[in-house]
């Protein structure tokens, strides 16, 4: 049976059509760095799908029945109980976004010499963990590193390595162990049920929280739904219920799986931990019962929360990425197998192999990208994730030379992604025609968010 799409559009926003000189002209003010683009010179936004999604006409029309009182609004009890059909937890805490409850829980947990345990730390996460003075240390399991394999749950931590830390003497160093799902950092690959199991058992006999970084939980909960035993008769929202069971607290920017352009969660079982994260929250965010949130988002949310375990949305989510991942090997650009639901993570380094990792393969096609076709996209390579020296040349490059296109939830349709696949299509063809960059100015935290680099070939 054709595949259906489970809504239509009722507003729309144009898009800019630029010509190429332009895009010339944007990506030397810009740096040559994607993150100081201005949105107005892109036509193909697929940078991030955080807080980029389009709202329903339910979110919309319940917004106006937004509560703004100070203290005990109604509109958070909405929203506190839409966060409690699917987290089980008794304490639950808005905040403005995914990094502040971040920010919040780490500080409560971590601290000097501390240790975080992952699948994969995403970029601010990681930031929030050093920015306590704690080590984060990432640990996926062996199968990610196979790009090409069709292995389903890519995003699964190594348990074998928690268990093996867990029972050494850096025991006592590990304040948290973190599952990020799906694992953004990795390829937007989804964390198996069997995995989560697996980890929340090593988690408690060994006396240490698990955490959930789930910003993509209804994600994650559909492709259990999908790719493991066991679960095809359950709901999404019965998956994502049953993990959040297994984990002892959890974070959710809801940019994402919220469908709002704001919000986020958290949520914990221990009453002592939750107040300590509480007067952090009064402290900085805002009253425990907004966390710097208005009436009107908390309403989106509570909406937002149960919109997003529709099966049929999240149907038509995975055909989207699907849809663009087959654009992508049409146009003879490899991309991580088998695709997640909310990006698509191509092989820079495999497309480009007359740049080496020095000259940054997965910012020069991000880059090729937008000069040739206005789309923005993110690099996931050693930009990101490699070793600078002094002189901010690369001495420790990263395992995989990738970019992320991010697909905005509700926003794009089938002829945008058809224009994706064949800008990919004319750079592939002439691949040695992309030249690599260096960097000439680079923050030591965050780099690639503000650092500014130039082609090699100037």
């Amino acid at each position: 049976m054709p595949h259906l799409r489970p809504f239509v559009s009722a507003v729309v926003r144009p898009i800019p059509i630029t010509t190429r000189a332009e895009r010339l002209r944007e990506m030397d003010l810009a740096g040559h760095n994607p993150f100081n683009l201005p949105a107005d010179k892109v036509s193909i936004d697929l940078l991030s799908d955080s807080g980029t999604g389009a709202v329903s006409i339910d979110q919309q029309a319940w917004a106006q029945r937004a509560d703004e009182r100070y203290a005990g609004a109604e509109s958070f009890y909405r929203y506190r109980d839409a966060v409690r059909e699917i987290v089980p937890f008794e304490h639950v805490l808005p905040v403005h976004q995914g990094r502040a409850a971040e920010r919040v829980l780490f500080s409560a947990l971590l601290g000097e010499g501390r240790l975080s345990l992952s699948n994969t730390h995403f970029d601010t996460t990681r930031a929030n963990v050093e920015l306590r003075g704690a080590e984060a240390r990432d640990l996926p399991c062996p199968e990610a590193a196979d790009l090409d394999s069709d292995f389903p749950f890519k995003g699964n931590i190594d348990v074998a390595e928690v268990e093996r830390i867990l029972s050494g003497p850096e025991r006592q160093r590990v304040g948290q162990i973190l599952l990020t799902i799906t694992n953004n950092g990795f390829g937007g690959q989804p964390v198996s049920m069997a995995n989560l199991e697996a980890v929340s058992e090593v988690a408690r006999a060994h006396g240490v929280p698990l955490i959930l970084d789930a910003a993509r939980f209804a994600e994650n909960a559909w492709l259990v739904t999908r790719r493991e035993a066991g679960y095809q008769d359950w709901t999404p929202a019965e998956v994502a219920r049953k993990a959040f069971e297994l984990a002892d607290g959890a974070v959710a920017s809801l940019k994402k799986d919220g469908l709002s352009p704001e919000g986020a969660f958290i949520a914990v079982r221990d009453a002592d931990l939750a107040d300590r994260c509480e007067v952090d929250i009064i402290a900085t965010e805002g009253f425990r019962t907004y966390g710097g949130l208005t009436g009107h988002t908390l309403e989106q949310l509570a909406v937002g929360l149960r919109e997003v375990v529709d099966p049929n949305y999240l149907a038509d989510r995975e055909n989207e990425a699907a849809y663009l991942a087959e654009r992508a090997h049409q146009a003879g650009v490899d991309a991580v197998r088998p695709a997640g639901l909310h990006a698509i993570y191509l092989n820079a380094g495999r497309l480009l192999p007359h740049l080496g990792p020095a000259q940054f393969p997965g910012h020069a096609l991000a880059c090729a990208l937008y000069r040739e076709g206005g789309i923005r996209a993110a690099e996931l390579g050693s930009l990101y994730l490699g070793e600078l020296g002094e002189g901010n040349e690369l001495v420790g490059p990263a395992p995989f030379e990738l970019i992320r296109l991010a697909l905005p939830r509700r926003v794009y349709d089938h002829s945008h992604l058809e224009y994706v696949g064949e800008i990919l299509a004319d750079i592939a063809k002439n691949p040695e025609a992309v030249p690599g960059y260096r960097i000439t100015h680079a923050p030591k935290v965050l780099r690639h968010f503000r650092c500014r680099t130039e082609p090699v070939d100037r």
